[in-house]
């Protein structure tokens, strides 16, 4: 059976050759010479480890048996430390156990000393080849996520318009309401940066703020612009839009969390909210920032029914409702926003 063609060797890919023997030494650094491959030699373990810190190297040739740190203890400081590298064991006839062993912690072949030259030559070739294979694999895997990154942030970029438009769509059935799905976005989101959520919970949150009020295309007109106090039937057909929210937003929204936070978002933190009468830290955290920032603004914003609190007492009526119907945590977050912030985000669209 005839050898396997070599590849053409790249000249990055130098070879450690490892042995405390100089006279093997110098007959392995010809045979990878004559493989086409530049080679440095190291005469210990702990050479070997210096040199392979200093400078990559595509393969050693590792000596089981040398004094001090001895071959295999070699292989597990390469195969942590440098886990590009192969590594090929060279061994005496009785360590053929110890080598076969090694293959398990990571040696891509053994050769047996006295080893046969054109046999040797053979191992390195196929081993670097075998090697070269992996690393083009592995930088088009690199390629391909950056490639998929790339187009999941196009998608994303494209669904965030998408949810504009739909928040944009709802806030133009009520001029009183306009750009409330903004703002309480806004207010939402810098809450929830100065409670340390992680980015992706922010990210999730902005979504849940631009289309918290969705479900509401599915509430009558003439109950959402009504200036006289809703019947117990009005009253309990506008609580369905945060189940209509799911029911639009489930089909076609890939992060499920997200819906959960819609929701969620008029749940009480006592358990008298809706639609499922969750208390305290079974509503989950972005639904608790929303319905602080969505009450704060409601209670600032101009209503058919009233005009617009200032900003100092719809805090009073958080503060008051502190532990009862609003997260306690969430509202002495918005009571530490500076004033001039809450009145940029009462300024969004306003």
């Amino acid at each position: 059976m005839g050898a396997d063609p070599a590849p053409q060797p790249i000249e990055s890919e130098a070879v450690l050759v490892v042995d405390d023997e100089p006279s093997v030494c110098d007959v392995l650094a010809r045979s990878v010479g004559l493989a086409g491959y530049p080679s440095e030699t190291a005469g210990s373990g702990d050479e070997a480890i210096a040199a392979v810190r200093s400078r990559p190297f595509a393969l050693v040739l590792d000596d089981i048996r040398m004094p001090g740190m001895d071959g295999v203890a070699l292989l597990r400081h390469i195969v942590s430390e440098s886990p590009r590298t192969a590594v090929i064991m060279v061994t005496a006839v009785l360590d053929v156990k110890v080598a076969i062993k090694s293959i398990h912690l990571g040696a891509e072949d053994y050769v047996v000393k006295p080893f046969d030259v054109d046999d040797l030559v053979q191992r390195i070739e196929r081993t670097l080849a075998r090697r070269r294979q992996r690393m083009d694999a592995e930088h088009q895997r690199a390629q391909l996520e950056r490639e998929v990154a790339e187009r999941t942030a196009d998608a994303r970029r494209v669904f965030l318009g998408a949810v504009q438009s739909l928040a944009a769509a709802l806030d133009a059935r009520d001029g009183y309401t306009h750009g409330h799905s903004q703002r309480v976005t806004a207010l939402a989101v810098a809450l929830a940066e100065r409670l340390g959520l992680p980015q992706a919970a922010v990210e999730q949150i902005r979504v849940a703020g631009m289309l918290h009020d969705i479900g509401k295309i599915g509430i009558r007109e003439s109950v959402l612009n009504k200036v006289e106090t809703l019947t117990t039937e009005e009253y309990v057909h506008i609580q369905t839009h945060p189940a209509i929210a799911q029911s639009i937003l489930q089909p076609i929204l890939w992060d499920p969390e997200t819906v959960r936070l819609i929701r969620s978002h008029h749940e009480g933190y006592d358990g008298a909210g809706y639609p499922d009468g969750l208390t305290g830290a079974e509503i989950p955290l972005g639904a608790r920032i929303l319905a602080v920032a969505d009450a704060f603004d409601a209670m600032t914003s101009q209503r058919p029914y009233r005009d617009p609190m200032t900003t100092g007492r719809a805090l009073e009526v958080l503060r008051a409702g502190r532990g009862k119907q609003w997260d306690p945590e969430v509202v002495d977050e918005l009571h530490r926003l500076p004033h001039d912030l809450l009145g940029q985000v009462a300024a969004v669209l306003g």
